[in-house]
C-alpha cells in the first residue's frame, strides 16, 4: 500500500486537558499518526484502537477514514473497509493513494471493472509518487479477470516509468512463464536479481526455464537457491516432491 506518512507528529504535552474543535483536529492528525506507524508495524489491532479514535476526533478528516480501511482491510473485514473507502473519497475524491488502494480491495473482491476505475483515478493524478504501483495493481487485477493483454501492457507501462519496479518485473516473468517464452522469462528474471532477491516463486520459475532451455546446470543452481532460502517454502516442497518422486 502506498501510504506514505508526513512528517512524525509529536504528541502534545499531557498539561493541556481542554479539547476545543482545533484540538480535536489535532488529535485526529496525531492519532492517524500512529495509527500508520502502528500498521507499518504489522500491529493492527492497536493501530485500529487509533485509527477509530481519531475519526471519533474528526469525522471530517479523511486519511483517518483511508487509513483504518486499510487496517480493516488487512484484517480481513472487507466490507467495513470499502465503506471506510467511500466514506474516504467522499471527503478527498482527489486522493490518488485512496483510489490505488480501494482498487486493490476492490480487485480482491472480484470487482474488477470498478477497480479498474479506481487505478486509473490514482494515476490521473501527476503528483502521484508511485504510479508504477498503480499501474501493475491494475495488470494484476486485469490478469485475475483473464485479461492477460491488457494486463502485459499495464505491467509494461510500470517498467516504463520504474524499469527496476521488482512487482511489475515478476508478474510479467510470470506472464511470459505461462506462454513458453523462455528466453523472456530468463531476460526478465535477470533483471530482477539486478535489484533484489528473487522470491521464492520467481527462483522456481527461473529453474524451470533454465531446463526448458537446456541449461541444467543454471536450473540446479536456482534450485539449490529456492532450498537454501526458502526451505519453508511451497515452492521448495513442490520441487522436493518432484526430485523424490519416482
Amino acid at each position: 500500500m502506498a501510504m506514505a506518512a508526513s512528517a512524525c507528529v509529536t504528541v502534545p504535552p499531557s498539561n493541556v486537558r481542554t479539547q476545543t474543535p482545533a484540538n480535536l483536529g489535532d488529535a485526529a492528525r496525531i492519532n492517524t499518526q500512529l495509527g500508520v506507524d502502528y500498521a507499518g508495524q504489522g500491529r493492527f489491532d492497536i493501530a485500529e484502537e487509533k485509527l477509530r479514535r481519531a475519526v471519533e476526533q474528526d469525522s471530517s478528516y479523511a486519511p483517518a477514514h483511508s487509513t483504518l480501511a486499510y487496517v480493516l482491510a488487512q484484517r480481513g473485514e472487507n466490507a467495513e473497509a470499502e465503506r471506510e473507502y467511500r466514506r474516504a473519497l467522499s471527503l478527498d475524491g482527489a486522493d490518488p493513494s485512496t483510489h490505488n488502494n480501494f482498487g486493490v480491495l476492490l480487485c480482491a473482491a472480484g470487482k474488477s471493472a470498478e477497480a479498474d476505475k479506481e487505478f486509473m483515478l490514482a494515476l490521473r493524478d501527476r503528483t502521484y509518487p508511485t504510479p508504477e504501483a498503480a499501474w501493475t495493481n491494475a495488470g494484476v487485477c486485469a490478469r485475475k479477470a483473464g485479461d492477460v493483454d491488457r494486463a502485459e501492457e499495464d505491467f509494461r507501462q510500470a517498467l516504463k516509468l520504474k524499469p527496476e519496479f521488482t512487482d511489475a518485473l515478476s508478474e510479467i516473468a510470470a506472464l511470459a512463464y505461462n506462454r513458453g517464452e523462455w528466453l523472456r522469462v530468463r531476460a526478465f528474471v535477470q533483471r530482477y536479481e539486478r535489484v533484489a532477491k528473487p522470491p521464492p516463486d520467481l527462483l522456481l520459475i527461473a529453474a524451470n526455464t533454465e531446463r526448458e532451455l537446456g541449461d541444467p546446470d543454471a536450473a540446479k543452481r536456482y534450485e539449490i537457491k529456492l532450498l537454501r532460502e526458502y526451505p519453508e517454502s511451497d515452492q521448495a516442497v513442490q520441487l522436493l516432491r518432484k526430485s523424490s518422486a519416482p
